[in-house]
């Protein structure tokens, strides 16, 4: 059986060589959707022979990624985002599981280790997290959201042994940079979902998402980097509902 491997990028210099690098010898194929990106994430693609690069104006994440699962050609997918480099134990399930003519999973899920400026973090909700990213084509697919889009599948999920290192952030720029573009993205799903920004969601909800992060999940336990990753999340949460209620009130 065959493995196609996919990936949506913009701007995606930082380790993208190096996510390549690490899926070519398991790949038959390797799918790139670029939204036209404006650095050498071109260069760097057409380094690869079996790379099939196709440029697309940005749709959302979701309907970004399911354009490049329709153009996947092989029965096997494992989709990836241009930061996340799969370990040695990931890669040789995946060839176990191909190589099964007896297979009770279509889609796996994998767990990740979220490394955060340097760090791989244990708590404050990422060092448990998993994610659907290995899965038998026609047996599952992205909702059409347009950030924070979740897999969609009928099918029972099974474990695939192994992580993904995922190198979340090059530095705190890049993550406050990352940042106001996710929240704009999810302060309009959100409105599009009917959701309001009360004065005190704004107050409170990132507040609570504090006190979760760094105290509930135990984030204090990684030290420095888990303080900044808890009290980023709970400025995430401000800025989105924050964007939210600028929505609400331009489109009254």
């Amino acid at each position: 059986m065959k493995l196609s491997v996919a990936i949506i990028t913009f701007n995606e210099e930082r380790i993208l060589e190096k996510t390549l690098s690490s899926i070519e010898g398991l790949a038959d194929e390797i799918i790139i959707v670029d939204s036209y990106s404006t650095d050498h994430t071109e260069t760097i693609c057409k380094r690869f022979s079996k790379l099939k690069f196709i440029q697309q104006k940005f749709l959302g994440f979701g309907r970004q990624k399911n354009y490049a699962i329709s153009l996947c050609t092989s029965e096997w997918i494992l989709f990836l985002d241009a930061d996340e480099i799969p370990d040695e134990t990931a890669k040789d399930s995946i060839r176990k599981i191909m190589s099964d003519e007896h297979q009770k999973c279509f889609v796996y899920d994998i767990r990740f280790n979220n490394i955060f400026l340097g760090k791989a973090l244990k708590y404050g909700g990422w060092g448990n997290t998993r994610r659907e990213r290995f899965f038998k084509k026609g047996y599952g697919k992205y909702s059409e959201d347009i950030v924070h889009e979740e897999f969609i599948t009928t099918e029972t999920k099974c474990r695939l042994n192994g992580r993904i290192n995922h190198y979340t952030y090059k530095d705190i720029h890049h993550h406050i940079e990352k940042s106001n573009k996710y929240t704009s993205m999810m302060a309009e799903k959100m409105y599009r979902n009917g959701k309001k920004a009360t004065v005190a969601k704004i107050l409170f909800k990132p507040l609570y998402q504090f006190i979760k992060s760094y105290f509930l999940r135990l984030g204090f336990l990684d030290g420095l980097v888990g303080y900044y990753a808890a009290f980023t999340a709970a400025f995430y949460t401000f800025l989105k509902y924050k964007k939210l209620h600028e929505i609400t009130n331009l489109n009254k």
